[in-house]
């Protein structure tokens, strides 16, 4: 598929969509970005996996990092996108295609051969893997293998946020626990040990357990311990010996990924728990001069991200990293995920005026 990048930026959206990219399946979609950044003057392009980077070079005092990931949540009947008044349906509409397609369109768009016709050199980051395990992440990849390739002042990810600035982000941890009882036939249950019916302790701390609510340069990340999924059985006439419980613990950016594990197994102590995920936060980073520029020059009010994104990876790199998209959070990972065409518009024409 040959992409037309200079297209309307809602019509750009759509093509994007309508090519499949189920994380672990970007390659088509990689290859048609790589094809269209290539042939852009003032670009060098790279790739590495289904993950695509392009760099100016002007020499400029300061760059700009445009990143968003290509990859999409499973289908739910939601292809092709489809046009209904101003919102354009679809899967990865909001999640975050629409992202992506401003900041190709501004590779295309922007006078890149000109060092004085910008503020910044840019750096375009479009790489997979993004909603999958952090293992398998295309962001980690690159800051593993082509560490440079993700330098500068500022790097914004094109996450949906409703047009707002969302700082930082919270951690997410998962964790495993497992209750173990004795088998025995369902008709002498006084036989055996219900490894299931031990699992209500464990919801019931859920249950009752008080999150806290942080606030960090202005921005207040409340934090949430929540199960997730309960597996247990054997057959319709065996008591069970073994129940797992899956946690799910999204942290406020002050803890560590070590106090937050710390901290689970407190809530949960006298069980058997085991980490099977860990990605830590990020603090809003606000104080820094370039992420500061940024919310000057758009003029918005920065909140809390609610959900984990690579802006963690970024400010491990310590470089500082904001989301900004015009998808709506909310409708991310729905059957009936749409970006509305004006967001994308406004989008365009803020980052267009931060750049240049």
């Amino acid at each position: 598929m040959e992409l037309e990048l200079t297209a309307p930026v809602g019509e750009l959206t759509r093509c994007l969509v309508d090519v499949p990219s189920v994380s672990g399946d970007e390659a088509a979609l990689a290859d048609a970005v790589q094809y269209a950044l290539t042939g852009i003057p003032g670009l060098r392009v790279d790739r590495d996996g289904d993950a695509v980077v392009a760099r100016t070079s002007l020499g400029l005092p300061s760059r700009v990092v445009l990143a968003g990931h290509l990859d999409t949540v499973p289908l739910a009947d939601n292809l092709p996108a489809r046009l209904d008044g101003g919102r354009l349906y679809g899967c990865g509409t909001s999640d975050m295609k629409a992202g992506v397609a401003i900041a190709l369109r501004l590779a295309a768009t922007l006078p890149l051969t000109d060092p004085g016709a910008l503020r910044h050199d840019i750096t375009w980051i479009c790489y997979d893997n993004e909603e999958v395990t952090a293992a398998r992440n295309g962001l980690r990849r690159l800051a593993e293998r082509h560490r440079e390739w993700l330098d500068g002042d500022l790097a914004i990810l094109m996450e949906p946020t409703a047009g707002e600035i969302e700082a930082g982000c919270q951690g997410t941890l998962r964790v495993v626990v497992t209750l173990s009882g004795t088998r025995a036939h369902s008709a002498r249950s006084w036989l055996g040990d219900n490894a299931i019916h031990k699992a209500g302790e464990v919801l019931r701390r859920l249950a009752d357990y008080q999150p806290r609510s942080v606030t960090l340069d202005g921005c207040t990340y409340r934090e949430g311990l929540s199960a997730v999924r309960v597996e247990g059985g054997v057959a319709g006439n065996v008591i069970p010996d073994e129940c797992r419980v899956t946690v799910n613990f999204r942290f406020a950016p002050d803890r560590t990924g070590d106090g937050a594990i710390a901290h689970v197994r407190e809530v949960l102590s006298g069980y058997d728990v085991a980490v099977t995920d860990l990605a830590g936060g990020a603090p809003p980073g606000l104080a820094a001069p370039a992420a500061a520029a940024f919310v000057a020059a758009t003029g918005r009010t920065p909140v809390a991200k609610y959900g984990w994104t690579d802006v963690a990876r970024f400010a491990e790199l310590g470089i500082p990293a904001l989301n900004y998209g015009p998808g709506d959070p909310n409708l991310a990972h729905t059957r009936d995920e749409y970006v509305e065409l004006a967001a994308i518009d406004a989008g365009e024409r803020l980052l267009r005026d931060y750049l240049s």
